[in-house]
């Protein structure tokens, strides 16, 4: 066997160069707006963080943008904890609602369908987190076309 000579690595140690940035940093420009669409359960994979964090990056770059949760993706904006609401029960338990709120609160708009809520997860809105505006099934195709006419940035996120 060949022996091994390298160093083990270390907290602080790097792998790759994270400073590096390839592309331009874009700003939106007046009046441009972003849509970020979630039919995907909570807990389920990464994405749906990755884009609720995509989604706070958009806000940052000025974008005027909305979260839209339909389909599974109204898990994401519920009111959850234990043993009681707003308890942390593992690490990254409240990833979701701690980083909604954080949109919400620099100035993002996110929008939840009460049919996805009832029907197929049997919630109320006030199962959803403060801020979150509840919408009708019917709307959530005309969100999506609102921002597609005004040419937003649509990010789109589906699981199965």
């Amino acid at each position: 066997m060949p022996a091994v000579t390298k160093e083990m690595h270390k907290d602080g140690d790097f792998f790759v160069d994270y400073e590096e940035k390839v592309f331009e940093d874009v700003k939106a420009d007046e009046g441009e707006k972003a849509l970020v669409t979630f039919h995907t359960v909570a807990f389920e994979g990464s994405i749906g963080l990755v884009n609720i964090l995509n989604a706070i990056r958009l806000n940052r770059k000025g974008y005027e943008t909305s979260i839209l949760l339909y389909g599974p993706g109204v898990t994401l904006g519920i009111q959850r904890g234990f043993p009681t609401l707003g308890d942390e029960a593992f690490p990254g338990h409240q990833n979701f609602a701690t980083n909604l709120n954080k949109f919400m609160g620099e100035g993002g708009k996110v929008y939840a369908c009460r049919f996805a809520l009832q029907a197929l997860y049997g919630h109320g809105e006030p199962s959803l987190l403060p801020g979150i505006t509840p919408i009708a099934p019917q709307d959530v195709l005309d969100c999506i076309l609102i921002h597609k006419k005004a040419n937003a940035v649509i990010l789109d996120t589906w699981t199965v």
